[in-house]
């Protein structure tokens, strides 16, 4: 593979030396790099030590054919772009070459302006399918499990159960509240098994009408009901051989939940209006954030289906829960949107963060980090920025001192710690009214607005 910004190089064998040299300055004068080589024997060699574009190279040769050079070149892993010239009478050679893995042929004599658009079209269609090998490498990158940020103790105990779940054919229930990336895992557990390559299909059970969710589901015959004027392919046939996601799969309607059951017990199932079993070979994952068992216990979800859909379970952990995860979170969002490695954290923004109980969990944090950026710059993470819920509802840094400590400690620090948390809970309390908050606290407004100064919190903000 030529290095980026270098022009392609192109490998020119013929056993005709006048020929490859009109080739070669031809190409030359293209601004491509051209070397030759008088036989296939000989390119074989020149293909193992150098990494060529494109490989052209005529059909009939003495000690190595071109058909043998492209046979040999493939059995060794090498998978350049082979162009083949051969003379009129010899098409059908040329058709087997192609046969082989052979990109196109053009038969002497050939015209310039046909060979430029033939060289140029390989050329292009070689750039394409290493962008497409570089995306899919990206894609498995970015849903691999190492990419599911985080070295806590919580983390690493998730990322080890679905490294064992998903090569399995099991159906899994992924449990977690709102922002914890039950998506996310989805896609990993469908990227690290053997269904990778087939399709990956997400649906929203609560965020589609009752009435129309059969049919997106399964599908509907033309005739079916008002309107259904053709056939319609559902999200199972969609899903054929992949993985089908159903999240907040607790919002199904009870009618529905009928008739998944149905469908995972027999494995096949029938577009809304037709006859026709339809086999099914999909994995089901589902993903709900409220209580299925509370929603059995009230009538609301059928028991026989949450036992099929819970063959294996993952409860994904809040966030609040791995506070040591955030630094690297944040880093990983600051990545993602400005493509620099680090965003660093002022001391005082960084105090916020971990003592915020994070009710949107990481979805939260990564709209922060992105309003900051937009807002702020990139150069610092820092509190000026920080929504009203984050300044106003994190932990005190400090408690009530039960008692001194041996060692002795930072009496101003703590009283300093200590008027933050009071002040905090104030406007809180207050819902950021400053003069509600100093009411609350016994001290005049101007008394509040000098210590809120201190805090970093400045009239302009609107609390």
């Amino acid at each position: 593979m030529a290095v980026k910004n270098e022009a392609p190089k192109i490998l020119i064998v013929d056993d005709e030396s006048s020929l490859r040299e009109m080739l070669a300055i031809l190409l030359q004068r293209e601004g491509y790099q051209v070397e030759q080589a008088a036989n296939g024997a000989v390119a074989l060699d020149m293909a193992l030590e150098t990494a060529y574009d494109l490989i052209i190279s005529d059909i009939q040769m003495p000690k190595m054919t071109g058909i043998e050079l492209l046979r040999q070149l493939r059995e060794q892993d090498n998978d350049v772009t082979v162009m083949m010239m051969t003379a009129f009478s010899s098409t059908e050679e040329a058709v087997a070459a192609m046969k082989l893995g052979a990109y196109d042929y053009i038969t002497k004599p050939f015209k310039n302006d046909e060979i430029r658009l033939v060289i140029k079209n390989a050329l292009e269609r070689k750039q394409l399918q290493q962008e497409n090998r570089q995306l899919k490498q990206q894609l498995g990158q970015r849903f691999s499990f190492q990419r599911l940020i985080g070295h806590s103790s919580a983390m690493s105990k998730l990322i080890a159960l679905l490294e064992r779940v998903a090569p399995s054919q099991a159906n899994v229930l992924i449990t977690g509240e709102s922002g914890t990336g039950k998506e996310l895992v989805a896609k990993a557990l469908h990227l690290n098994s053997d269904r990778k390559k087939r399709p990956f299909v997400p649906i929203n059970c609560g965020a589609i009408p009752e009435n129309l969710l059969e049919s997106e589901l399964f599908g509907h015959e033309k005739g079916a009901f008002t309107g259904a004027d053709k056939r319609k392919e559902g999200l199972f046939e969609s899903a054929e051989n992949g993985t089908l996601f159903l999240d907040e799969i607790g919002e199904l309607p009870m009618g529905m939940q009928v008739k998944l059951l149905r469908v995972l017990q027999e494995r096949e199932f029938r577009r809304v209006g037709g006859t026709a079993n339809i086999p099914l070979n999909i994995r089901l994952i589902a993903a709900t954030n409220q209580d299925l068992s509370e929603r059995i216990q009230d009538g609301k979800f059928r028991e026989d289906l949450f036992y099929r859909l819970n063959v294996v379970s993952i409860e994904l952990p809040p966030l609040r829960t791995r506070r040591d995860d955030i630094p690297l979170l944040i880093n990983s969002f600051y990545q993602q949107l400005t493509g620099r490695k680090e965003f660093p954290i002022q001391k005082q923004a960084l105090e916020l963060l971990l003592g915020y109980d994070w009710p949107g969990n990481v979805r939260e944090l990564e709209n922060l980090v992105e309003r900051c950026v937009v807002l702020g710059g990139i150069e610092e993470l820092t509190v000026e920025f920080f929504p009203e819920q984050i300044k106003y509802k994190s932990r005190g840094a400090c408690g009530v001192l039960d008692e001194l400590p041996d060692e002795g400690f930072e009496l101003e620090k703590w009283l300093e710690e200590m008027e933050r948390t009071v002040l905090l809970k104030a406007l809180e309390k207050s819902a950021g009214v400053r003069t509600r908050a100093a009411e609350l606290l016994g001290i005049s407004f101007r008394s509040i607005r000098y210590r809120l100064a201190k805090l970093g919190v400045g009239e302009e903000d609107n609390f």
